[in-house]
């Protein structure tokens, strides 16, 4: 009897060694008490690089800012983005890397086509994904997930607020419609805006169709010139080929203005087209990087110039550092990093941003972002903010 309880008394006393031990090493050395990871799954190479790139100098701006005002949680934050090369396989695949690796959330290419295989490899792993700028109404929780969500406006309002601006604000009348043929994203910014400007009385002469990497816009061009004279041409394209055509058009001497959506805003774009051919030109897009045109831009700008030695040169690296404060903001809100949790506080959020002021609607909704346009003005390749727009009778998606 002595020596069984001799045995026990051992037995008690190395439970409770072991006890104080893992007491000991407490929290801090937890699964949950490490550096947060946001994975990035952004295009660094390709056509889809000159929305993506920016983007992620953006984010790793702001998730500085975040570490140094104390983190997320008690924790810091890390950003590791994974070039995803302009293909959607890739995309898909860094995605996964980044998820085995701990990403709490995957930021994703600005567009449907491009950033969808990384949203749905977020969805399977029950994370947050967001896309910076995804514009495609398709972008959104009914086909990607109820935790993907997307800070562009959907191609309904992008649509809706160039043609209320062509319509109400120019008095154009008759338009004449090139649609790119290649993405969703330029479809159906089309659709949406033809939709829109007929319901306001509008007229489309023509609705001409063109495919990314053609680089022959000659068989448009004949027909254009046949038309009768629109008051303007909508052109739903994007670099680089977007510079092509309305070089073509202009060197052909129509003056018409142009009116598109943002894949115009791109210095790409402006550096091709010149002083010559930059003007007379009007898009919709996500912000303006001039102090004023939103409360924190001042503060960004300045914040931007003191870690990469000079000025912004694309609104996409507002985009970026939006998605970074939006995935912390709802990581604080919900107190924790799980992706159920961090979705349904960004559906009760509204979130000022750099981009303007941004809420979404529940999952059952779609995740539709509710976000003003802001318009510019290109003239001799130089843009100029007209102002702030949230269109009136939104078509349906």
């Amino acid at each position: 009897m002595h020596r069984r309880t001799n045995k026990w008394l051992f037995v008690a006393a190395l439970a409770v060694i072991v006890s104080i031990a893992l007491i000991g090493c407490g929290p801090a050395k937890g699964k949950d008490s490490g550096p947060i990871l946001i994975g990035g799954a952004l295009c660094l190479t390709g056509i889809q690089a000159p929305l993506d790139e920016p983007a992620v100098r953006g984010a790793q701006l702001a998730v500085d800012q975040v570490n140094k005002n104390g983190g997320v949680l008690g924790r810091k934050v890390e950003f590791t983005n994974l070039d995803g090369k302009s293909d959607p396989v890739t995309v898909g695949n860094v995605a996964i890397e980044l998820i085995k690796k701990g990403a709490k959330a995957i930021i994703a290419p600005s567009d449907f086509d491009f950033g969808g295989p990384s949203s749905r490899e977020a969805q399977k792993a029950g994370i947050v994904g967001i896309s910076p700028a995804a514009s495609s109404p398709l972008y959104g929780s009914k086909t990607l997930g109820d935790k993907q969500f997307t800070m562009s406006m959907w191609n309904t309002t992008m649509g809706a607020a160039t043609a209320e601006y062509a319509y109400n604000q120019k008095k154009w009348k008759v338009g004449y419609v090139v649609t790119d043929t290649f993405i969703d994203y330029t479809k159906s910014l089309s659709r949406y805006f033809i939709e829109h400007f007929k319901k306001l009385g509008g007229t489309i002469l023509f609705e001409d169709t063109y495919v990314q990497g053609g680089q022959d816009f000659s068989a448009q061009l004949a027909r254009l010139k046949a038309a009768k004279k629109p008051d303007f041409i909508f052109i739903s394209s994007y670099m680089p080929d977007l510079g092509t055509i309305i070089r073509t058009i202009r060197e052909a001497g129509i003056s018409a203005p142009i009116v598109g959506g943002d894949s115009y805003d791109d210095p790409g774009l402006f550096k091709a087209l010149g002083e010559k051919y930059g003007s007379d030109i009007y898009f919709d897009t996500h912000s303006f990087l001039v102090p004023g045109v939103t409360p924190e831009m001042e503060n960004f700008l300045k914040l931007y110039k003191a870690k990469y030695n000079a000025e912004p040169d694309a609104v996409w690296v507002a985009t970026g550092w939006d998605a970074v404060m939006i995935l912390t903001q709802a990581m604080q809100k919900a107190g924790s990093t799980d992706g159920a949790a961090m979705a349904k506080a960004m559906e009760g959020m509204e979130f000022n941003l750099l981009t303007g002021k941004l809420k979404w609607s529940d999952a059952a909704s779609g995740h539709a972002p509710d976000i003003e346009a802001p318009l510019v003005q290109l003239e001799k390749s130089v843009p100029k903010f007209i102002g702030w727009v949230r269109p009136t009778d939104i078509p349906a998606p």
